[in-house]
């Protein structure tokens, strides 16, 4: 009986058939061309200089790539998959990374590693020397022929694995000295695409910048805080000074000594005035600005091409070249937002801890800041960087090759570059601004006294022969604190005897608040028990808790409370002056003097620094600012009330002026009053941080409050570009400045925002049943462009929803931006979807770069189309204008008539 023994079976991992190819060409030493990267975007990868023996020993250990991770190969010849499970202890370099990295092999090879070199990762991509290549070719041809499948040859044992490394390193030390030298070598690479993204840029934004020599639109607001630097005075601004500071930096190395006559938009500038340095910085920014969205959008894994195509669609917008060349913010704010985010992507990519990832690291923070520091819509860029980072932390956690100390570690490193340095950098700003204006200027009323006082020539009746400590017999102003900017005032008009809602009042003396200096602003504090207000050699000083009466210094009537309903708030009571008409009412004159801020400033009631609540003694109310504006009965002044809810800010109050009573006679002091000083002069001291924090607190509060205006807008008419802005018109004939964008690229890019989200729910969709239509790294990319680009466009949008304030254009520039960045890649995606789908039709991918060609020549069409109202050089006729009315909400100017205006 002849018995056949069955073959015995080895066991095999379980490739796909391009990684069968893969191992079995790596073994045979045959010639693949997935093993070769891209040689223009890899040349760091070459390795046609290594000597044949190296390039033996490497193909050994290539031959045993199988066996590592867990039978994965990814790379052509090690990449391990970081898999925890994996038998193999290895530490290797990503396939795309630049880093030098270590390659460990099994235990019994590491005593030789340690004492050789790192090898670098760009010896792991083989390119086979020409006599290789031949031998390879000839293998190829030979196999072939004969029909038969050559094997890979089997798995050299640990000591041939050593030999091959020790070949490595006598390759290494044989190594011509030439290749020492190169590494001493700099090497320069330029991007032909960024410098001519630049070009065009410079061109389009320098050309005649100095035309108009009128005011347009907003430079009225920021040329005169240019002024305001030169000559060191204070002014106040809704917004962060960096962009204003930027620009004034450049006017002050030029000459300018500060002369700004213009009144309003259309004044002619000065011959004088640099105008065309003025608006240097701006349009610097706005010519940087298309090679950043370049960078980033490479950077973010969009082909060369397509980041290309975003940086023109920067070019070749109308709105973009409109803002980039006046002394306007958005041009600076908008290149820090877009390189604060390149560098971030750069510094995730870094290696931990090495010189590339700090430089990284702090030139993204420094940019963000910068971009807050110009205006606050930055923070919202701000705001997607935080969440950049804390994904990329949150990602490290899945990482099994980080230690925990290596993600604590970086958690804190992060901690401190992105919100330490933020702070810093932006208090930084703030100091200088406040050093550099140092003397009292138009805008200071807005602050308090305190803060008045701190500047040079501010509050002269406070800082100069004024008493600090308010005592019995003191005429005072009291101010409103906090908020608005007024005065305690009375006169003698009365309220009216009923309201329009039928509700009746006191019918005394009224009381409100007038943001205004007024000789009825003064009252005179007195004691219930004394009756001559005439302050002696020793006054008697006002403390926490004195009772005390307020009269008006011109009526000399007593300020008074009583339970009858405010004018304009009925939960609160009415506040007026006491007219006696035969009732004795003299325990509802009374007040209690709580100083709130004792702790700090003592119980002594301080001039300026005293922050105090009056607190009527019958009725526990305390004395109010309601925010609300008195009809026509009440001169259009606030409306003051008592409240029994004595918490918040509206009821502080603090005194400004002050001197004492020198005279009994009640017509001299009237008249000492009437004349009294009330022009400020003297600086007191302040410290930076109290100014800082008082500033900051003005310019939440008050920003904001332009509630209407002929070309406001709101968000919903953004995206389609519904209204514009006029921002200049010529005297002398049609020639005008419209804001308004390239209605192509606007149009487009915000029908790609909803093509995105499309694509991104089919996509999850078929995942979710485990389809995959797209690889991994198509995938990473969708998701990761989602995070940044789309993330960054509802941040910059949405919140303006929410906004009660007049919204302009301008405002939807950064998101804007985003939605430009994220047509980008769904230009991008659909090319790559073609590709990979329609590979026999290559007429498709053709017709369709020739689609996106036809769609770019209709942009540049449009922009040329729309540049004369973009410079303001062309004289147009209302014709003309009409012609390029494309929408029925544009609103142009034009002159009817000499002299007339008229908007169509």
């Amino acid at each position: 009986m002849v018995v056949q023994r069955r073959k015995k079976k080895t066991f095999k991992p379980k490739f796909d058939n391009e990684r069968d190819q893969l191992i079995n060409s790596a073994g045979a030493g045959a010639t693949n061309d997935r093993l070769q990267p891209d040689r223009e975007s890899n040349k760091h990868h070459s390795c046609d200089n290594l000597q044949p023996a190296t390039i033996a020993a490497l193909n050994i250990i290539q031959t045993r790539a199988h066996n590592l991770c867990n039978g994965n190969l990814k790379t052509p010849v090690i990449d391990c998959c970081r898999d925890v499970n994996c038998y193999l202890n290895a530490t290797v370099c990503h396939p795309y990374s630049r880093e030098t990295c270590e390659t460990i092999i099994p235990t019994t090879t590491s005593k030789e590693l340690n004492s050789s070199r790192s090898v670098s990762s760009s010896r792991l991509f083989l390119t086979p020397t020409g006599d290789d290549r031949e031998r390879s070719t000839s293998r190829e041809k030979s196999s072939e022929t004969s029909g038969t499948r050559k094997s890979a040859s089997p798995a050299p044992t640990t000591t041939t694995t050593k030999a091959a490394l020790r070949s490595i390193q006598n390759a290494d030390a044989h190594k011509n000295p030439t290749d020492y030298e190169e590494s001493y070598m700099l090497k320069i690479h330029l991007d032909l695409f960024a410098w001519l993204l630049f070009a065009l840029a410079f061109v389009t934004r320098f050309y005649r910048l100095s035309y108009p020599r009128n005011v347009v639109f907003d430079e009225l607001h920021y040329g005169k805080s240019v002024a305001h630097y030169m000559r060191n005075q204070f002014f106040f601004d809704t917004h962060p000074p960096l962009g204003k500071q930027l620009i004034a930096a450049v006017a002050e190395s030029v000459g300018y000594d500060g002369n700004y006559t213009a009144a309003h938009v259309g004044s002619p500038y000065e011959q004088t005035f640099p105008l065309f340095w003025m608006r240097l910085i701006p349009a610097f920014c706005g010519s940087l600005l298309p090679s950043a969205v370049y960078f980033l959008l490479k950077e973010i894994g969009i082909s060369r091409r397509t980041s290309l195509l975003g940086g023109l669609l920067v070019v070749f917008d109308n709105s973009m070249l409109i803002q980039a060349r006046l002394i306007l913010m958005e041009s600076m704010l908008l290149l820090f937002c877009t390189l604060g985010l390149y560098f971030l992507l750069k510094f995730h990519k870094s290696k931990f801890l090495h010189i590339s990832w700090l430089l990284n690291g702090l030139a993204s923070s420094a940019l963000l800041t910068f971009a807050f520091s110009v205006k606050y819509v930055g923070f919202f860029t701000y705001c997607l960087a935080v969440y950049l980072i804390v994904k990329y932390l949150w990602d490290l956690l899945y990482d099994g090759t980080k230690s925990d100390f290596h993600i604590v570690l970086q958690t804190i490193a992060q901690f401190i570059i992105f919100c330490i340095l933020p702070i810093v950098i932006y208090l930084s700003i703030f100091y200088i601004h406040l050093n550099t204006l140092y003397k009292a200027g138009p805008h200071d009323v807005v602050l308090t006294s305190a803060f008045q006082a701190s500047l040079e020539g501010g509050l002269a009746s406070i800082t100069k022969n004024q008493p600090l400590k308010v005592a019995h017999g003191s005429q005072i102003t009291l101010r409103h604190t906090h908020g608005h900017m007024c005065w305690l005032h009375s006169h003698a008009h009365v309220y009216p005897i009923r309201y329009p809602d039928g509700r009746g009042s006191s019918h005394q003396q009224q009381v409100t608040c007038y943001p205004f200096k007024d000789v009825n602003n003064w009252w005179i504090v007195k004691k219930p028990k004394y009756d001559d207000i005439v302050v002696g050699e020793k006054p008697e000083y006002i403390r926490h808790g004195d009772i005390i009466q307020l009269v008006h210094g011109i009526t000399s009537r007593a300020l008074n409370t009583h339970d009858v309903a405010a004018p304009l708030t009925p939960n609160c009571q009415e506040v007026s002056c006491y007219i006696d008409y035969g009732i004795n009412m003299k325990s509802e004159l009374l007040w209690k003097v709580d100083i709130t801020n004792r702790d700090k400033e003592g119980s002594i009631w301080k001039t300026i620094k005293s922050e105090v609540r009056l607190i009527h003694v019958s009725t526990g109310a305390a004395l109010k600012y309601s925010s609300r504006m008195l009809p026509g009965w009440g001169f259009r002044q606030h409306e003051v009330v008592s409240d029994r809810e004595t918490g918040g800010k509206d009821v502080i109050w603090n005194v400004e002026e002050h001197r004492y009573t020198k005279d009994s006679d009640r017509a001299e002091r009237e008249r000492t009053m009437m004349n009294a000083e009330m022009i400020p002069t003297g600086p007191t001291q302040l410290s930076f941080m109290q100014k800082f924090l008082e500033l900051q607190f003005k310019m939440i509060s008050i920003g904001g409050q332009v509630q209407s205006h002929m070309y406001s807008s709101n968000p919903l008419e953004w995206p389609l570009l519904s209204r514009g802005i006029a921002y200049w018109v010529s005297s002398e004939s049609n020639a005008q400045i419209h804001l308004l964008g390239n209605i192509v690229i606007w149009y487009t890019c915000t029908l790609s925002i909803f093509i995105y989200i499309a694509i991104f729910t089919f996509y999850l969709l078929r995942r979710r049943r485990l389809c995959y239509d797209i690889d991994e790294e198509e995938w990473t990319r969708l998701l990761h462009v989602g995070h940044t680009f789309f993330m960054g466009y509802l941040l910059h949008f949405l919140p303006f929803f929410f906004t009660d304030s007049a919204l302009f254009l301008h405002h939807y520039m950064p998101a804007f931006l985003y939605k430009v960045q994220l047509f980008c890649f769904t230009v991008d995606h659909i090319d790559y979807l073609i590709r990979r789908f329609c590979v026999p039709s290559l007429w498709m991918v053709r017709s369709y770069r020739l689609a996106v060609m036809a769609w770019c020549v209709a942009v540049i069409g449009v922009y040329i189309r729309f540049l004369p109202i973009s410079y303001g050089t062309t004289k147009l006729s209302i014709e003309e204008i009409l012609a390029l009315r494309w929408k029925d909400t544009w609103d142009f100017v034009v002159h009817r008539a000499v002299g007339t205006r008229t908007v169509i």
